[in-house]
């Protein structure tokens, strides 16, 4: 088998010969009457009218030899079979300028072209002996001249690094990756058109940010030069800027956006990812789960024509009844540990978490309860809204009146993992300030996620911000419906660059 070096050599000869019959092969104007889905959709009523078609595409195979070959095109929209034979008297259209054009191209075709290549043809439809529907070629002309061969469609690209560097070429030969990312885009419309419809209105907030908030992650940091100041990229898609938002009358806001966290890569967590968040003024929790709910529902009816969903061992129907499973007594249930009843240290966590052989670098008694608590989760498929979160998970949501030591949040869980959360935000200024002041406490402590305080928002909410529910839910879910990792439904991955 030839090397790719020596592939590649073949194909410089075949641009050295175009180009020693002046032929151009990377012309900027292309000539097509139709696409291949629309050749495809109206075959008969072109057939019928005889007329000269001129269509465009990437050779995707070449059959037969000698007197007559046969060829696979496609051009993003469908594909197609043109038929080229050398009595049909084939010339090569070389310019508009038809003195130009070189006669009896068909042994060119055979000389200079190969699988990968993008072509022109003009000709007649016809349908073969053996039914197939096709378009007989009368002139070609070359459009880009390939110098490296596309994969082999029957074996395509099977390591994961090649394909991931390489994703133009995995989208090119496997249909289902090409259908999945159109699925996806269908996602964001679908989300997009649910928020409009229910009066939301988008916005967009920075993405520089001189302190992270709405998240507890750790971000990535960089230098604006004319300011000479250190800034993050955002973790959250303008949490707290939409809140700010709430506060200037707005009452229902959303925006689809990046987010950047500068964490561990896994099946469910990449470094950057899309998100939407949404922001509704003199609206709680309670409000939020019924709007998630519904929002789900639409999203796997329009975009996947069903409710029901396999995802990570799990099978899930959204149309069924969400339960409520409260985050304490769950992992009281699971793990005989009451959270909000345990030593400060975390030894019992430890303990526990050792025994099952749950790996955790764990350095405050926050990040062990959350280690704890995605222990107990893996085995809920649902759907179901966790609620009842200990206040020390959530800095930034309003306290349950009925027990002050949780929050009103509420998170997703659909396969036996978190997909979206939302909760009733603090709008007590004096709370938000504790709560800042004990996670810049655990930042001090080591805990590089813990949430940095931002005394700019403590301001805004001593101005005054009405009650309000937020939400976020993105790339994740999407991930979960279609069963993927989340780095397989991202279109091109960060990858290290080759040495």
């Amino acid at each position: 088998m030839a090397s790719i070096e020596e592939l590649k050599e073949v194909r410089l000869k075949k641009l050295s010969l175009l180009k020693d019959k002046g032929i151009n092969a990377y012309p900027a104007k292309v000539n097509r009457t139709h696409t291949l889905k629309e050749i495809v959709e109206s075959f008969s009523d072109l057939e019928k009218k005889g007329d000269m078609v001129r269509i465009s595409g990437r050779i995707m195979s070449i059959r037969g030899q000698g007197a007559i070959l046969f060829v696979d095109l496609y051009d993003g929209t469908e594909r197609f079979q043109i038929v080229l034979k050398e009595d049909s008297n084939i010339i090569y259209s070389n310019s508009d300028n038809k003195s130009d054009d070189i006669k009896d191209a068909f042994e060119l075709f055979k000389e200079t072209v190969d699988i990968g290549d993008f072509i022109e043809l003009g000709g007649k439809l016809f349908i073969t002996k053996r039914g197939q529907e096709s378009l007989e070629v009368f002139d070609w002309r070359i459009l880009t001249k390939s110098i490296l061969p596309i994969p082999d469609e029957h074996y395509g690209l099977k390591d994961d690094d090649e394909r991931y560097r390489k994703r133009y070429l995995d989208i090119l030969m496997n249909p289902e990756e090409k259908e999945m990312f159109i699925k996806k885009s269908k996602f964001w419309r679908v989300m997009r058109d649910f928020m409009e419809g229910k009066g939301f209105m988008e916005v967009h907030t920075p993405t520089l940010e001189t302190t992270t908030g709405g998240a507890e992650a750790e971000p990535f940091v960089t230098h604006h030069n004319d300011l000479d100041l250190d800034v993050f990229l955002r973790i959250s898609v303008g949490e707290l800027w939409q809140k700010r938002l709430m506060s200037a009358g707005f009452s229902k806001t959303y925006e689809i956006g990046r987010a950047y966290r500068n964490e561990g890569t896994s099946p469910n967590h990449l470094q950057e990812f899309t998100n939407m968040e949404f922001y509704w003024a003199y609206a709680d929790y309670k409000d939020g789960m019924n709007l998630v709910k519904d929002m789900y529902r639409e999203i796997a009816q329009k975009v996947f024509d069903t409710t029901k969903f396999e995802a990570r061992g799990h099978s899930f129907d959204l149309a069924d009844d969400w339960k409520e499973i409260d985050y304490v007594e769950e992992i009281k249930k699971q793990t005989k540990i009451n959270v909000l009843d345990t030593n400060k240290e975390g030894s019992e966590i430890k303990e526990f978490l050792e025994k099952n052989n749950v790996k955790s670098d764990a350095k405050t008694f926050e990040r062990l309860a959350d280690s704890l608590w995605k222990y107990c989760r893996k085995s809920i498929a649902g759907p179901a809204f966790i609620v009842g979160y200990p206040d020390f998970i959530q800095p930034l949501a309003k306290r349950n009146s009925e027990n002050n030591k949780t929050v009103e949040q509420f998170q997703v869980l659909i396969g036996g993992a978190e997909i979206g959360k939302g909760y009733s935000e603090l709008n007590d200024p004096e709370d938000q300030r504790d709560r800042f002041e004990h996670q810049q406490k655990l930042r001090e402590k080591g805990d590089k996620e813990a949430m940095m305080p931002d005394y700019e928002f403590l301001d805004m909410l001593e101005h005054g911000m009405p009650p309000t529910c937020g939400f976020g839910a993105g790339e994740r879910l999407f991930s979960f419906l279609v069963d993927k990792p989340i780095r397989e439904t991202t279109l091109f991955p960060l990858m290290k660059p080759k040495d």
